[in-house]
């Protein structure tokens, strides 16, 4: 087999890139959704705070300047095909990742939000290292890595509950829409809601968050799925948090389902709330 070969340092620098990218450049599936939502708002106040997060996209697209003051734990998946190699063979591609990261902070002024404990002398890294990276071994000789720039406010406000499996989609589907309206404006709607549905404890919680990498304007694959997805985005807009908590129609702008087989006594889901500044950016080498 003929393997291709990739420099460490240019792994480095396109994550350096994908850290500016992302903090500062709003994806434009998501600037759309905000666009498309504000022409159909009925809230005036809704309307106005919609129109300002628009302009705020702008101003830090063009001023090169942060999205949102909190710029976020960095989450990344990784798919690393099984022919590529990195070179030198004594670094790693997470060595590369964390070092791209640290360097895209620190040259950026992007805020570093990482301690080195959880409990215990909560320190600042002071290098937003070391990302939470999600790796998968696929077939072929490219590595695509999507990061995202996690922010903790709706971070914190995300679940799990592990269902019996006789329970119901909709069921299922009103604990969705509580755990949204119990975040409320604490997480920053209008939010993109992703739901991790079936796999085991730790794999629902892992589909919830990969669900947000996918385009806002897209369905799931499976027609039933789809309209789950569809059912509870028109719940949640019927809350009438809005955005910011000040009303409305739009509390959020997509839900996206992503699932897994799972054992045939569980039923695990999991809902990972991310706010409107939904950062993110994707590179394939």
């Amino acid at each position: 087999m003929i393997m291709k070969t990739i420099a460490f340092e240019k792994i480095v620098s396109e994550v350096e890139e994908l850290c500016r990218k992302s903090s500062l450049e709003l994806p434009q599936d998501v600037l759309t959704a905000l666009q498309n939502a504000e022409k159909k708002e009925s809230n005036s106040g809704a309307k106005k705070i919609l129109n300002q997060l628009i302009e705020n996209a702008k101003i830090a697209r063009e001023r090169k300047i942060p999205i949102c003051q909190d710029t976020g734990l960095a989450v990344v998946f990784l798919e690393l095909g099984s022919e590529v190699k990195i070179e030198p063979e004594n670094k790693t591609i997470v060595d590369a990742i964390n070092e791209g990261i640290k360097n895209g902070y620190e040259k950026e002024y992007l805020r570093k939000s990482v301690v080195a404990q959880p409990v215990n002398n909560r320190k600042n890294t002071g290098t937003n290292t070391p990302a939470i990276i999600h790796t998968d071994i696929v077939a072929g000789d490219k590595i695509k890595i999507t990061l995202m720039a996690k922010g903790g406010g709706c971070e914190n406000k995300s679940q799990f509950k592990m269902f019996l499996p006789t329970d119901s989609a909709e069921k299922i589907s009103d604990w969705v829409v509580k755990t949204v309206a119990d975040a409320g404006a604490d997480a920053c709607p209008p939010f993109v809601i992703g739901v991790g549905l079936g796999g085991n404890f730790e794999q629902s919680c892992l589909l919830s968050k990969k669900a947000l990498t996918r385009k806002v304007d897209s369905k799931n694959n499976d027609e039933f799925y789809a309209e789950m997805e569809k059912q509870i985005l028109e719940k949640i807009n019927a809350l009438g948090v809005g955005p910011a908590g000040f009303g409305g129609d739009t509390t959020a702008l997509a839900v996206l389902i992503e699932t897994a087989p799972c054992h045939i006594a569980s039923l695990p889901a999991a809902v990972n709330i991310e706010c409107h500044a939904h950062r993110h950016a994707s590179i394939e080498l």
